[in-house]
């Protein structure tokens, strides 16, 4: 009882703090191989472990009910061999990749079909393969994210814009020496209530360098 008090008690500090801005979640670490403008960098990262879920809803209802998928995970919805169970401490950025499918109609309008969700969470670095708490749901994976190159835009706000801000990453390639190798996606790195003009969002999009 009491780890769980703790553990909550984390959170709400950690909330608190959050709204103002102050992250004291651990980040993967990165280097910066590149700056295209003071908005738009070049990271590479190494391996990864992340809880994922693949979740069958586009848009903001997706978006939640893969998020509570996640936070029931690291909040104890899980297995280890040890003790039962285990609270993972949370972690940023929140990787979300939103695709809505669209069928064209006649004469100019469009109408969403269906789409999906992929979220993930990186696990705090002392975690690997062996030792990470095996989820309960199955609709909670665990995976290894490669070593990777990533181009981000940085940006405030509420995030809305996102699918503005990954044209503007895309854009801002198209003069570098760095091309996409995949689709653009949305690291998120507070929660919704952070103060708007203090929230840290990131579009993002693996890539490659030209030869």
């Amino acid at each position: 009882m009491w780890q769980a008090i703790a553990y909550y008690g984390v959170l709400a500090l950690e909330s608190v703090v959050g709204v103002f801005g102050i992250r004291l979640y651990e980040e993967p670490r990165y280097d910066v191989i590149d700056r295209l403008t003071d908005q738009v960098e070049i990271r590479r990262y190494g391996p990864r472990l992340a809880a994922q879920v693949e979740f069958p809803a586009a848009g903001e209802a997706g978006r939640s009910a893969a998020f509570q998928l996640l936070f029931a995970y690291i909040a104890g919805a899980n297995r280890t061999a040890a003790s039962g169970n285990d609270r993972i401490a949370m972690t940023v950025p929140v990787e979300v990749h939103d695709r809505e499918q669209v069928a064209m109609t006649v004469p100019v309008q469009t109408s969403q079909a269906n789409g999906f969700v992929r979220m993930r969470f990186f696990l705090p670095a002392k975690f690997s393969r062996e030792n990470a708490p095996t989820p309960v749901d199955d609709r909670v994976r665990l995976v290894m994210a490669p070593v990777e190159t990533i181009a981000v835009l940085r940006y405030a706000g509420s995030g809305g814009d996102r699918v503005q801000r990954q044209a503007e990453l895309t854009a801002a390639l198209v003069a570098s020496p760095w091309r996409p190798s995949g689709e653009p996606y949305t690291l998120n790195y507070d929660a919704p209530f952070t103060l708007p003009f203090l929230r840290r969002n990131e579009a993002a999009v693996s890539v490659e360098k030209a030869s």
